[in-house]
């Protein structure tokens, strides 16, 4: 009997889409055929891309296998070209994403000559020049007109990926020869929700960033000249909703937020929490400390790069500062400004934990100059007007008094550098992230005394902590002495305490507070002389250390004039402090409330490493597309 030509042949143990097996045909090492046909390609971007399976192929390709196989990556990138330039159907959109994998694989190896290997494996120096030119001027035209947003977000998401991936190398110059910056403000004034507003802003930053401090970068004089207040809005609202999502991944770690008196939490607190009342099923998980302490180093994500181009935005536009500042909460929403102080608030307490959450932290604080330097901006931050709840970090103590409501913003400011301070004192101690605190405590006080607005606000733990850093500063001298620009927050510090001795009535809100100060300073007294000399800073005359001195010196005379060989209770202290008042004449040194202004030339170093780490942030972001 002859075979049934209806015999069922025995199925594969896996399905392999074919699409893959074209990606396997492409990259094979041994193929004799070198060009592909016009079919293969055809179909090829017909298929849908199974981008996972593309990024497994090129990763076990080393720099110079694919360096051997550039005849077939340029022609990929050159038939994909071709299908942007034509500009329509389902294999446009396949085009985009196959190129995002594509860069994200091939363009993060190392090379040795990055440069030329990369012109090699993409087009070639003959046809560089014509085919990036066409592949650029596609793209801003997929960019600004894109057939639907999804095709302009992967249009997006192209240019990032070859952004970071190439970011040390020339072919940058495609991008700022061809400027983009219309076409991205373009999409994200028509976007339809925050998410798509991230990342054109994030490569709006990157852009702006290269070698800006080399050539006049166009991307900066659009920032400087830019006026659609519109755009603007969505650009802060988007920064506010990513500070609030990097926020909750310190949160998810250690909930932290004080709660009220309760039942449940009294049980808890005696170690009953089994019996208290209340669903358990929405507690969070409680990590042990060495756990969440290395689940913290690994944090903020990676969408944080979008604090990159929130700085250079901030440093070039006056108007995005006056929006980032004003611009009110969505309905069930926090205040854009309220999240992304909040965040700087975990960046900071979290800040010795990695490098990387240390860079993070000096830009948002960057940016918290630059506003508090604006005074018509800071007089805003100082008033009622400004008042708004801000979440603040309560992960590790020491714990600043909880403040429960809206607040004057300038006060929830405050809190933070206050933090900062407490939460980084090291012997490796980093002088910029101290100085930009200490500086912002500086120019808030002297605006707050020459306008003479009287803040209400614990100032006891402020002053408490300026003198603490003294302390710490004066035990572990020798590690700190050899560390450049440690002078400048030796100066600030001091006078810091000078003027508000000498300007207190001005700001503080009660004579108490005022009490307060002088009795802190004159408890500190030993530490003082102490930190004059290890640091000899008497002959400098760039402080005021001899206002602290000679207040602390004139309450001593008082205090032992007194005869009595027993100790002084506190409020026996205090009506001494008091009573100084008519004898003491506090001289202080001219010019305590000035300041200098941000130069963003004197942060040259830390904006090139924060564009490095930002690179780095956004091909994670690509790869995980």
């Amino acid at each position: 009997m002859e075979a049934s030509p209806l015999t069922q042949q025995a199925r594969p143990e896996t399905f392999q889409p074919k699409v893959v097996q074209l990606y396997e045909a492409l990259f094979k090492d041994d193929d004799p055929e070198g060009d592909k046909p016009e079919g293969f390609w055809r179909e090829f971007f017909l298929l849908k891309p199974e981008r996972a399976s593309l990024q497994e192929i090129l990763a076990k390709l080393g720099p110079d296998d694919v360096l051997n196989l550039q005849l077939q990556t340029q022609q990929l990138f050159f038939r994909a070209v071709e299908c942007l330039k034509k500009g329509s159907g389902p294999a446009h959109l396949h085009a985009l994403e196959t190129l995002t994998t594509f860069f994200s694989a091939i363009l993060r190896k190392k090379y040795t000559n990055p440069s030329s290997d990369i012109i090699a494996v993409l087009a070639g120096l003959d046809q560089v020049d014509s085919v990036f030119t066409d592949f650029v001027g596609a793209l801003d035209g997929i960019i600004r007109n894109g057939q639907s947003m999804d095709v302009r977000q992967r249009a997006v998401e192209v240019v990032l990926s070859i952004t970071s991936g190439a970011y040390q190398t020339s072919l940058l110059t495609y991008f700022i020869q061809r400027d983009l910056f219309p076409a991205m403000m373009k999409f994200i004034q028509e976007s339809d929700s925050s998410t798509r507003v991230l990342e054109p802003f994030i490569l709006l930053g990157l852009l702006a960033n290269y070698n800006k401090f080399e050539f006049q970068n166009p991307y900066q004089l659009r920032l400087n000249d830019f006026v659609n207040e519109g755009a603007i809005q969505k650009i802060i609202r988007c920064v506010g909703y990513t500070c609030r999502n990097l926020r909750g991944q310190y949160i998810n770690i250690i909930q932290d937020l004080p709660e009220g008196w309760s039942i449940s939490t009294t049980l808890n607190m005696i170690g009953l929490g089994a019996i208290a009342p209340g669903s358990k099923a929405n507690q969070k998980p409680t990590y042990d400390p060495e756990v969440a302490k290395q689940m913290f180093a690994k944090l903020p994500g990676e969408d944080a790069s979008v604090l990159l181009g929130t700085y250079d935005f901030s440093h070039a536009n006056k108007l995005f500062c006056f929006n980032l500042v004003t611009l009110p909460a969505e309905k069930g929403e926090e205040q854009p400004i309220s999240s992304f102080l909040s965040l700087t608030s975990y960046l900071l307490q979290h800040a010795f934990l990695s490098a990387r959450a240390t860079n993070y932290a000096h830009l948002s604080l960057m940016v918290f100059r630059l506003l508090i330097e604006d005074q018509l901006l800071c007089k805003r931050i100082c008033s009622d007007e400004s008042k708004v709840a801000v979440r603040l970090c309560r992960q590790r103590q020491p714990f600043l008094p909880v403040a429960r409501g809206d607040r004057i913003l300038a006060t929830s400011v405050l809190d933070t550098m206050i933090d900062g301070i407490n939460h980084n004192l090291r012997r490796r101690l980093d002088i910029s992230l101290y100085t930009l605190c200490v500086g912002i405590m500086l120019r808030i006080i002297s605006y707050l005394s020459r306008s003479r607005t009287r803040l209400q606000y614990h100032w006891s733990e402020l002053f408490r902590s300026l003198l603490a850093l003294i302390r710490f500063l004066t035990t572990y001298a020798s590690d700190f002495k050899t560390l450049s620009h440690f002078d400048s927050l030796l100066d600030l510090v001091v006078n810091l305490l000078a003027l508000s001795l000498s300007a207190g009535e001005a700001f503080l809100p009660t004579p108490a507070a005022y009490d307060d100060l002088f009795y802190k300073v004159v408890e500190s007294g030993e530490t003082l002389v102490k930190f004059r000399d290890t640091y000899n800073l008497s002959s400098r005359p760039s402080n005021s250390i001899g206002t602290l001195i000679s207040v602390s010196a004139h309450y001593k005379t008082m205090l032992d004039s007194g005869g009595s060989k027993r100790n002084l209770t506190s409020t026996e202290v205090a009506d001494v402090i008091k009573q100084g008042y008519e004898t003491l004449s506090i001289q202080a040194k001219e010019g305590l409330d000035g300041w200098e202004r941000f130069r963003e030339a004197d942060e040259r170093t830390l904006l090139k490493k924060m564009a490095r780490a930002t690179v780095s942030d956004v091909q994670v972001i690509v790869q995980a597309r």
